[in-house]
């Protein structure tokens, strides 16, 4: 896997390790082995260690003493919690975007609309959820309140960890990902007011999609 220079190895630790646990490729519950991690990453103990601290603080991983670190589990039961508070931030999130997008970041925007336009339906569904992940971050990096980004990545992750618990059973997940395309239009357009309403409208749907499996 390729990482910048810039990029720590404590970085590249985290952002890996981050990944799976998001993805569910480290199933919930599952120990978490510091030393095969170090020999498969070819980094040391001590990136694995402090990436794993970080990883503790977004509540992906939980650690016990002298028993050991471990993925923390999916609870179902969250989702309404979870889904509470990303309906009053992610509209506040999308009309921040809407209203302070830099024009640099405009070609980003432009770049995943086009990616977006294109989906496949029939692409794996991780796939699919890697694009929901793509959406997202966009989003709040594109606003200027860093508490309110870090929040919502949080509550992202453990979202997409819901989704990833249940995807197999959700027959078509690919509109709820191209519905992004309209959300991402409105913010480059500047239309703060249709930004929020289409946020809410999306996180809206993502609850209600995963009850239909329960």
């Amino acid at each position: 896997m390729e990482w910048s220079l810039e990029e720590t190895k404590a970085d590249r630790a985290y952002r890996e390790l981050r990944s799976r646990l998001i993805m569910l490729e480290i199933p919930p519950g599952a120990a978490i082995n510091e030393l095969a991690l170090s020999l498969e990453l070819d980094l040391g103990r001590t990136p694995i260690r402090e990436a794993l601290k970080r990883l503790e603080n977004d509540h992906l991983v939980v650690s016990y003493s002298r028993r050991g670190t471990f993925a923390t589990n999916v609870d179902i039961t969250d989702l309404a919690a979870i889904s509470e508070v990303r309906q009053v931030l992610e509209p506040l999130a999308a009309r921040h975007a809407a209203n302070s997008l830099r024009e640099e970041q405009q070609a980003e925007f432009e770049a995943v609309i086009s990616e977006l336009e294109g989906i496949d339906p029939a692409e794996n569904k991780r796939g699919l959820l890697e694009y929901d992940l793509t959406v997202h971050r966009l989003i709040y990096h594109a606003i200027d309140n860093h508490h309110l980004a870090e929040t919502l990545e949080r509550l992202d992750d453990l979202a997409t960890r819901i989704w990833c618990l249940v995807r197999d059973r959700i027959p078509d997940i690919s509109g709820h990902i191209t519905e992004h395309i309209d959300l991402l239009s409105a913010i480059l357009d500047g239309d703060s007011e249709r930004a929020a309403q289409l946020a809410g409208d999306h996180v809206r749907n993502f609850e209600a999609t995963v009850r239909t499996v329960l």
